[in-house]
């Protein structure tokens, strides 16, 4: 090992991670022969093989495995190593990694751009995922910062809250309910409810609600992102409980109707957070504060909804 050189390590762990030539040599920019060259190099050094091919698909071998978390461990203090020079300089540049569950895609890079605004020499790497990998990655702590509504209690983060998240029931113009004044939770009940995955955050929030009220809802169709439910919604296959964030351009164009219901909205709120033994660089440290102080005014004129 002692002849490896760091872009090996960069290349090996993106490719572990991915668990793919192509998508790791997307993310570092280079070609794929590139990329598969200096892995092979890396595994001559090490005089062990690091993946096993099966099919089309690649795994990590024990040895592999090991590297995999070592590798892991050499840039993760590197990182942390630029963080306190910059720190150091006073500076707020450098990189910023931010994983963001799907739901924040609507409302995040308008913030994100904002800040950058400001601060020009911050490089910032954005990942949208779903909830499930974002605590993935928290686990690995595989980035900065991460935004997310609902924490878990069992997550060793420290949680910011910086934007109030208001989820209403929505339906389709043309539904029954559209033009009623006044809608009971029971009879929610009775309508084809849209929901996300489980384990999604807003769906947790939804459903504890109702179990709060002695009620429940029954699922009719499970869909894998906001954006479906939306389409959902418009196409009449039943009725929702979304973030507003998500509904922007939907209400103004009056493709989608604000149910008036009982105890909605809920209002809950939008977290950015991070490992608690994480040395923050001077980047993630300025990016918490801007949501903070600016987040909510900014997506206020931004998204410009109002219920």
């Amino acid at each position: 090992m002692i002849h490896a050189t760091l872009q090996q390590l960069r290349l090996f762990e993106a490719v572990a991670r991915h668990k793919s030539f192509t998508r790791a040599a997307e993310e570092i920019h280079l070609s794929q022969p590139a990329v598969s060259i200096q892995v092979k190099r890396l595994e001559e050094n090490v005089g062990k093989a690091l993946f096993e091919h099966v099919g089309r698909r690649i795994t990590l071998t024990e040895v592999g495995r090991e590297l995999y978390d070592a590798s892991k461990d050499v840039l993760g203090r590197l990182a942390e190593l630029d963080g306190a020079i910059d720190s150091l300089s006073g500076e707020v540049a450098g990189t910023l990694t931010v994983t963001a569950v799907t739901s924040a895609k609507y409302f995040l890079p308008h913030l994100l751009g904002a800040f950058l605004r400001r601060y020009p020499d911050v490089e910032p790497k954005l990942k949208v995922a779903n909830r499930a990998s974002l605590l993935e990655r928290v686990g690995d702590n595989e980035d900065d910062l991460y935004v997310m509504g609902h924490v878990p209690d069992d997550l060793d983060v420290e949680a910011v809250p910086f934007l109030e998240n208001v989820i209403a029931v929505v339906a389709s113009p043309n539904h029954p309910l559209a033009s009623k004044r006044k809608i009971t939770l029971k009879q929610l009940t009775e309508e084809r409810f849209l929901v996300r995955e489980s384990g999604s955050g807003n769906r947790k929030v939804v459903e504890e609600f109702f179990e709060d009220q002695g009620l429940s809802i029954n699922p009719y169709m499970e869909l894998g992102s906001a954006e479906a439910i939306k389409q959902g919604v418009m196409a009449g296959l039943g009725i929702s409980a979304l973030s507003l964030h998500n509904l922007r351009l939907e209400i103004a164009a009056g493709q989608i109707k604000v149910l008036k219901v009982e105890g909605f909205p809920l209002r809950r709120r939008w977290n950015v957070i991070h490992r608690k033994e994480k040395n923050l660089s001077p980047a993630a440290q300025s990016f918490i504060e801007f949501l903070q102080t600016e987040g909510q005014h900014l997506v206020n004129e931004a998204m410009q909804v109002k219920i």
